[in-house]
Formats: structure tokens, C-alpha cells, sequence
């Protein structure tokens, strides 16, 4: 931690803001070096639109299935992370539900899975990275759309 504030760390914090909403980046963590003992540590983030937009956008995925239309409602009370079936982002990056734009999904609601299985892909940083199915079982829900930017611990679907 700085032992004194060095005039230049506002202007550097103000800085990293602005690259923050510059390239639409939801957390920035940087330490800067002054010396021994004397440095300073600034993490920088901000709640995207996206993160308050999943939920009515799963709400409506829901809806248009009429098998599970009364399930809504005690499902959204639920925290679907907490889930002992969910399957979580291990990492922030972009999802996919398919291996290439216009295949098919590599799952959809119903499809049985086994443990290890690829489920859908995250990008980050232009590495494809496959995210396997926790368990062995049946998609129940899918929490994310194909596109979507995703953070780290995100429920991104749930098998049962």
C-alpha cells in the first residue's frame, strides 16, 4: 500500500477509468511500483447493463416454453449459482453455444449429458475455451444466450 499519495495516482486512476469504459471492460486490476515498500493497488470496476439484462432475457426463454411456464416463479427466487447442478463460467469471456456460427448447439433444454462433456465454449482473450458439464444428466435450464458476455462464477446452465 502507498505510504504517501503521489500526485500522478489520481491522474493514473482516472486514466484506468477511462480505458475501462473505453474498450467496455467491466474490471481492471493494476499495481503500480514506486519503490520498495511503497506501491499502490487499484482495481477498477463497474456493473454492465448485460448483468441486470440476463435475467428478464432467461425470464422470457422460459416463458416461450409452455411445459415449465408455471416454474418461473420459484426458480427466480432461487440464486441459480447456489444450484448443486449448475454449471458456472470459470472464467469472464463471451459465450458460445455451438462450435462455429450456424452449427448446432452443442446442448439444448433436454439434452442428456455426461460428466466432462462439452457443453458450450467462452471465449477470452482469442482463445477458445471449452466449458464441460459438471455432472452426468439432463439440461434443465440454459442461463446465458449465445453471444453474451459472461462473468467469473456466472450460472451459465443447470443439469439435473
Amino acid at each position: 500500500m502507498t505510504q504517501e499519495p503521489h500526485e500522478s495516482d489520481v491522474a493514473f486512476i482516472q486514466a484506468l477509468a477511462e480505458l475501462l469504459h473505453k474498450n467496455d471492460l467491466t474490471e481492471l486490476t493494476v499495481k503500480r511500483e514506486y519503490g520498495e515498500n511503497d506501491s499502490l493497488n487499484v482495481r477498477v470496476s463497474r456493473q454492465t447493463q448485460m448483468v441486470t439484462m440476463a435475467a428478464p432475457m432467461h425470464t422470457a426463454q422460459v416463458a416461450a416454453a409452455p411445459a415449465v411456464a408455471a416454474a418461473p416463479a420459484p426458480a427466480a427466487m432461487e440464486d441459480p449459482a447456489q444450484h448443486p447442478g449448475a454449471v458456472t463460467s470459470p472464467m469472464v469471456g463471451t459465450v458460445y453455444m455451438a462450435a462455429e456460427p450456424g452449427a448446432a448447439p452443442f446442448v439444448t433444454i433436454g439434452t442428456e449429458v455426461k460428466e466432462g462433456q462439452t457443453v458450450l465454449i467462452i471465449e477470452a482473450m482469442k482463445t477458445m475455451n471449452h466449458i464441460p458439464a459438471t455432472r452426468s444428466g439432463t439440461v434443465k435450464r440454459i442461463l446465458v444466450e449465445d453471444g453474451s458476455p459472461v462473468e467469473y462464477g456466472a450460472p451459465l446452465m443447470i443439469i439435473e
